[in-house]
């Protein structure tokens, strides 16, 4: 499960993902971010739906997926936006650590309760 979560996650993050939907990032209500989040959320209903997963469990497990995607992407666009860091500076690349790790344990918690759903704990 989580390699297929991996691999939806680099489908996403890096070839999925245009222009508007990185741009103007650090604006909370960003449409881009809204789609990006929604690419990601769609990505992991397909890899749950593969291994058989409920929809009683997969609808609200990407729902919240989406949701803290969002957030963090948000996150990491406002701070490098307001200190005004790019990719040539080691804080522009911290960030970017914080929220690919962030999204990374997302996928542990999601696959976390779904085990636990499975085995009725």
């Amino acid at each position: 499960m989580l390699c297929l979560l991996q691999v939806k996650h680099m489908l996403a993050d890096y070839f999925l993902q245009t222009r508007s939907m990185l741009e103007g990032r650090g604006r909370y209500l960003h449409w881009g971010t809204f789609l990006h989040a929604g690419i990601h959320a769609l990505g992991s209903l397909i890899a749950f739906s593969l291994v058989g997963a409920s929809l009683a469990f997969v609808v609200p497990a990407v729902l919240a997926e989406w949701a803290i995607h969002f957030h963090i992407d948000w996150w990491k666009g406002r701070h490098t936006s307001d200190q005004n860091l790019t990719p040539a500076d080691a804080g522009y690349w911290r960030a970017s650590g914080i929220d690919q790790a962030l999204h990374q344990l997302t996928y542990i918690g999601m696959i976390w309760v779904w085990l636990l759903s499975q085995t009725g704990g």
